[in-house]
């Protein structure tokens, strides 16, 4: 006799809603959540590159506007997350894919890629935005 979902014992297989409540923090996990988040931030800077497009096309005065937003302190706090979003998704990307081939799935290394990663967005983000700052930039 099989019985329906409707019929079962809900104490019989209880879960918890969401696992970040049982489990303790750890980088992987943080990497993993930052890789999502950074996808997401992707999908803004890409809209930002779509405003630039537009202001370009729209003309000079609508281009100096845009080009003033985006050198706003709050502009350029946007763009440097920007920019640490796109290197550590592309690090973490990297990644993923040695743990597509069957690479790199014990702990240790998987924390110190994930720490590669994470420092490796965040160091090349600086380096792009000193850049300017070294060559008499901005």
């Amino acid at each position: 006799m099989t019985r329906s979902m409707a019929e079962a014992s809900p104490s019989a297989r209880t879960r918890p809603l969401s696992p970040f409540l049982i489990w303790r923090w750890h980088v992987t996990m943080a990497a993993s959540i930052l890789h999502r988040a950074t996808g997401v931030a992707l999908y803004g800077g890409a809209l930002i590159l779509v405003g630039w497009a537009l202001a370009l096309a729209s003309g000079p005065g609508g281009y100096v506007g845009y080009m003033s937003l985006l050198a706003s302190i709050p502009g350029r706090i946007v763009l440097f997350g920007v920019t640490v979003s796109v290197f550590f998704h592309m690090a973490n990307g990297i990644r993923h894919l040695f743990w597509d081939a069957g690479k790199g799935f014990t702990l240790r290394t998987a924390d110190r890629t994930a720490w590669i990663a994470l420092t490796l967005g965040l160091v090349a983000a600086i380096a792009v935005w000193a850049m300017p700052l070294m060559f008499g930039g901005y």
